[in-house]
C-alpha cells in the first residue's frame, strides 16, 4: 500500500510457471454512483517485454513507483509515473545504467533514493541516488579498509554468437594484475536458477573476485533462460534443459578460448543447482574441452528428481509432464536429456558437493553422480554437508566449501 491506501503487487500470468514474466499491478478502489465499490487494476509494465520486476517501492507521495529489474546482465533502478491515474500516460524510465547492480531500494524522499549497490568486486554498500539524473553517491564505506589490501579484477563484456545466430552477453573476469601475454587456467561458470539473472552480484559463495584472485579467468555467459533479454530468451530453456542452453555454454567457452591468454589445456567448468546439472550434462558432452568439473547440488537423474523434489509443480512445468507419459513428446524429450543417460561418455575428474537437507535437489542426485563417476573409474570426490540445504549457510561450512573448492582446482587444473 502507499500512504493513500492504494495497492500494488507483483503478478505472473501462468499457474505453475515460477519464472513467468513478473509485472507490477496496481489496484484502485472505484466508487460507483450507487455507492458500490470495485477494484480496478492496471498492469504497469506489460508493455516492456524485457522487464521482469524483482522488487518495487511506492514513492513517498504515491505519484510514482520505483522498481528493480534485470536488464542486459545487470540489475537497474526504474520508475513508472502516474501509477494510479488510469487516464494518464505511464512512462517507464530507466534511472541507473552501468556495470553494477542496484540490489535493493531502502528509502526515498523527493528526488533522493537510498539504494544498495554491488558489483563483482564489491559487496553491498548504501548509496544516495538522484532520481532526476541517476547520479550515485556512496553513503557507507563498510569494507573500504579491506578493499585497500586487495587487487581488484578487470571485468569485461564480451558478445558471443550462438549456434542459432543470436548475440549472447558473456562476462569475463580477469585475475588481478592481468597480463594478456600470459596463459591462464580458465573456468566456465554455469549459473543456477535455471531462470535466474546473471548480473553484477557479490556472493560469499560463488565469488568471481575470489576465483579470479586465485589466478583463474572466469567466463560467465548470460545463456538462454535468463531474464533481462526479453521473454523469448528467458523461456528458451523450459522443457529443453539439455538443448540450446548447453550449446550456449559451449559457444561461450569456445569463443573466449580463442583469446591468446586462455590456456586451452587448463579449462574447468563449475556450477550449482541448474549450474550443477549443466556440469553433469557437459561432463558427457564436452568432447575433452575441460580438464575438471565441480558440481554443487546439481540435478543428475531426472526420474529420481521428479519423484523426490519438494517442488513438483516446477518439475511438471520444466519437463512438460511426467516420465511415464509415453505419448507426451515434450516430456519424453525432456527426460531423455538427463545427465544420467550420458554417463558412458564421462571421462573427466569431477568434484561433487551435496547438502544433506537439500529438499529441492535431494541427496540422491549428488550420490548418484558420485557413484557413477566412481564406477567409471574417474577421479572424483564427494563433499557431504549434512546440515546444509540448497545453500551453504553456516560460516564454518562455507570455509570448508571454499577450501575444498580451490584445493580441487589446484589438484586438477593448475
Amino acid at each position: 500500500y502507499n500512504q493513500r491506501g492504494q495497492l500494488a503487487w507483483l503478478q505472473m500470468k501462468r499457474e505453475g510457471y515460477e519464472a513467468d514474466k513478473q509485472d507490477i499491478i496496481v489496484g484502485v478502489k472505484i466508487i460507483a454512483p450507487n455507492g458500490e465499490s470495485s477494484l480496478k487494476t492496471y498492469n504497469l509494465t506489460t508493455t516492456r517485454d524485457d522487464i521482469h520486476v524483482e522488487s518495487f517501492k511506492w514513492s513517498e507521495d504515491g505519484k510514482s513507483i520505483f522498481f528493480i529489474a534485470p536488464i542486459n546482465g545487470t540489475l537497474q533502478l526504474f520508475s513508472v509515473n502516474n501509477p494510479t491515474s488510469f487516464n494518464l500516460k505511464k512512462e517507464i524510465v530507466q534511472i541507473t545504467n552501468g556495470d553494477f547492480d542496484i540490489s535493493s531500494i531502502v528509502a526515498q524522499t523527493g528526488n533522493t533514493v537510498i539504494v544498495s549497490k554491488t558489483d563483482f568486486n564489491h559487496a553491498a554498500e548504501l548509496y544516495t541516488l538522484d532520481a532526476s539524473n541517476g547520479n550515485l553517491k556512496q553513503l557507507t564505506h563498510v569494507n573500504d579498509v579491506f578493499y585497500s589490501s586487495l587487487s581488484m579484477c578487470k571485468i569485461e563484456r564480451e558478445f558471443v554468437t550462438t549456434t542459432d545466430g543470436k548475440k549472447m552477453l558473456v562476462w569475463v573476469v580477469h585475475p588481478p594484475n592481468f597480463d594478456a601475454s600470459k596463459k591462464y587456467p580458465t573456468l566456465l561458470y554455469c549459473q543456477g536458477g535455471p531462470q535466474s539473472p546473471l548480473t553484477q552480484f557479490y556472493s560469499f559463495r560463488w565469488n568471481f573476485q575470489l576465483m579470479a584472485s586465485q589466478g583463474y579467468v572466469v567466463v560467465a555467459p548470460c545463456r538462454r533462460g535468463m531474464p533481462g533479454f526479453g521473454t523469448k530468451w528467458n523461456e528458451q530453456i523450459s522443457k529443453d534443459w539439455g538443448g540450446q542452453v548447453i550449446k550456449d555454454y559451449l559457444s561461450a567457452i569456445d569463443a573466449i578460448s580463442k583469446e591468446s591468454y586462455v590456456d586451452k589445456n587448463r579449462r574447468g567448468c563449475v556450477g550449482a543447482s541448474f549450474g550443477g546439472f549443466s556440469v553433469f550434462a557437459l561432463e558427457g558432452l564436452h568432447q575433452n574441452r575441460f580438464k575438471t568439473f565441480i558440481a554443487h547440488d546439481g540435478v543428475f537423474d531426472f526420474r529420481s528428481m521428479y519423484g523426490t523434489t519438494d517442488e513438483l509443480f516446477f518439475e511438471n512445468w520444466e519437463k512438460g509432464g511426467a516420465y511415464w507419459e509415453k505419448n507426451n513428446a515434450v516430456a519424453q524429450r525432456s527426460f531423455s536429456q538427463s545427465p544420467s543417460n550420458m554417463v558412458d561418455k564421462w571421462n573427466t575428474p569431477i568434484f561433487i558437493i551435496q547438502g544433506g537437507k537439500d529438499y529441492r535437489v535431494p541427496i540422491e542426485q549428488g550420490q548418484g553422480a558420485f557413484q557413477a563417476a566412481q564406477l567409471r573409474g574417474i577421479k572424483s570426490k564427494f563433499l557431504y554437508l549434512p546440515e546444509e540445504n540448497h545453500w551453504v549457510l553456516s560460516a564454518q561450512n562455507a570455509l570448508v566449501w571454499q577450501r575444498e573448492f580451490y584445493k580441487w582446482l589446484d589438484e586438477t587444473l593448475k
